[in-house]
């Protein structure tokens, strides 16, 4: 888990050219921009407004056709994060790409990934369940709840460094990297991974649940079930001693009470 309290900056040993720091700059800042789209697009992607293609829409496609596409492509998602955001795989990643354009390139991957996914998502036809009145609106204002929480989590660790914009601003500046520190902060006070825990609310709290969301949200639901088992030795290894004191004052995504040290 990362956050914005940082450590102090170092001195630099040597300045970036120009046009180095010119398109690292303009690289990073494309891409924060590729990604506010595709959240705004995925976001209503899974609400149902606004877009052509929605969760209860899509291709029409052979049900077998439909589990493949929509399949592959969260798979495709879970791979990709399971393994570009381990510690092993920067160390080999930064040897060919540039570091401070390590993340600006997680992002771009992720957009196309997700991008890829809703413009060839086939429908799944049925509905699960349909509730209207007073409780449709609850849970829509339930979902919108889930999404703010994500969004505010990413602010609550480090939102620019999470997504390479200060990684890119810094070394446009001609400054050396800086490593956020580990800090419990707002809702990472109740639970270790709140923007999990915003993502599960926003994918669940349906008014109607098509065959098509529910297919994402179980399959979205296991690979944070998954990952985040690969990710706590991945905060162990980085944080040591701390994270493990956290991990057994705080509970993973469940906010059921601040546990005692």
């Amino acid at each position: 888990m990362q956050t914005a309290t940082l450590s102090q900056p170092e001195t630099m040993t040597s300045s970036p050219s120009a046009l180095s720091r010119g398109f690292s700059f303009a690289y990073g800042l494309g891409t924060y921009g590729l990604f506010l789209g595709t959240f705004l697009y995925v976001m209503f992607f899974v609400l149902g407004w606004f877009v052509p293609t929605t969760l209860a829409g899509g291709r029409e496609a052979s049900l077998t056709e439909a589990l493949l596409v929509n399949g592959g492509f969260l798979a495709l998602f879970a791979v990709q994060h399971t393994i570009m955001a381990r510690t092993a795989f920067k160390r080999w990643w930064t040897k060919i790409i540039p570091a401070q354009l390590e993340r600006s390139t997680f992002v771009l991957i992720t957009c196309a990934i997700l991008l890829g996914m809703v413009w060839q998502w086939r429908a799944m036809p049925g509905t699960v369940w349909a509730v209207e009145g007073t409780l449709a609106h609850v849970l829509t204002g339930i979902a919108l709840v889930g999404w703010a929480v994500v969004l505010l989590s990413t602010f609550l660790i480090d939102h620019f460094d999470l997504f390479g914009v200060r990684q890119v601003v810094r070394y446009f500046r001609g400054l050396p990297a800086e490593r956020p520190r580990f800090v419990e902060r707002v809702f990472y006070k109740h639970v270790r991974h709140p923007l999990m825990t915003g993502f599960l609310i926003a994918f669940w709290a349906a008014p109607v649940m098509s065959v098509g969301q529910l297919f994402f949200a179980v399959m979205c639901t296991g690979y944070i079930l998954f990952g985040l088992q690969v990710e706590e030795r991945t905060l162990v290894g980085e944080h040591g001693q701390s994270y493990r004191d956290y991990q057994r004052r705080v509970p993973m995504l469940i906010p059921l009470g601040r546990r005692s040290s």
